[in-house]
């Protein structure tokens, strides 16, 4: 137990230290937020859902410009494999950096492959989106890989802290294809079967031909899952959807 509390310890100064790093060294280290509900397939359903609520700024809890309403059915394929068709409404309005907003609407396809290896939870995600922005059609690729850790259980159950770690990278179908990377790791909580908790670093790098930077984040994850009466739930990995 002392030998976990000072693991746990160090890390959240890990955790602490990097986000107060990033934002002295940058005044525009922003907020990236995420609210996610969903409802899992079982072993009553394979079929389920979600919804999720996205906020981000451009500095700190201030100039907030980017907002999303998104959701999607899902449907259990087998064990550990789950395919989901999405949809979602994209703002995007930086009137105070003089930039033009952006609306945008969104269908994609998704594949998510999960697998538990001991300790260690690996999720690989695949999606394809079609895109309109400002009307302007446009396709998009994703690939995510994710690892939790849990850190006082074996598995994510009730009363676990674990570490969560991904990378994503996005790509499209004109050159030169690579458009994004998006990286994170955060500390997050299981605080009953239903409701978890994420705080982390996430660095998101864009890229065109005329531009190309990275922003560092607070990453505020929060999700919600429905548990039907009676249903056996599956090990699941406590993660946003997006």
């Amino acid at each position: 137990m002392v030998k976990f509390k000072s693991q746990l310890a160090l890390i959240i100064f890990i955790i602490s230290a990097c986000a107060f790093s990033a934002k002295a060294q940058n005044n525009k280290t922003g907020i990236f937020g995420v609210a996610t509900i969903t409802l899992p397939g079982d072993s009553l359903s394979r079929w389920g859902g979600y919804i999720e609520l996205q906020s981000r700024s451009n500095k700190f809890f201030n100039q907030f410009f980017y907002y999303e309403t998104k959701g999607g059915i899902s449907y259990d394929i087998a064990n550990n494999y789950t395919a989901l068709l999405g949809t979602g409404r994209y703002v995007t309005d930086e009137n105070d950096l003089g930039l033009t907003p952006n609306t945008e609407f969104r269908m994609w396809e998704q594949m998510t492959v999960n697998s538990f290896l001991d300790r260690v939870k690996f999720e690989h995600r695949y999606r394809a989106e079609q895109r309109w922005v400002n009307g302007i059609y446009r396709n998009r690729f994703r690939y995510r890989l994710n690892m939790v850790i849990p850190l006082n259980n074996k598995k994510v159950v009730p009363g676990t802290f674990f570490i969560g770690i991904f990378d994503e990278v996005f790509f499209n179908n004109k050159a030169p294809h690579f458009e994004r990377n998006r990286f994170s790791a955060g500390l997050g909580y299981q605080f009953d079967k239903s409701f978890s908790l994420q705080l982390g670093w996430l660095n998101q790098y864009n890229y065109n031909l005329s531009n190309a930077g990275a922003k560092n984040n607070l990453a505020i994850n929060i999700n919600y899952r429905i548990h039907r009466d009676h249903a056996k739930s599956k090990e699941h990995i406590p993660t946003s959807a997006d």
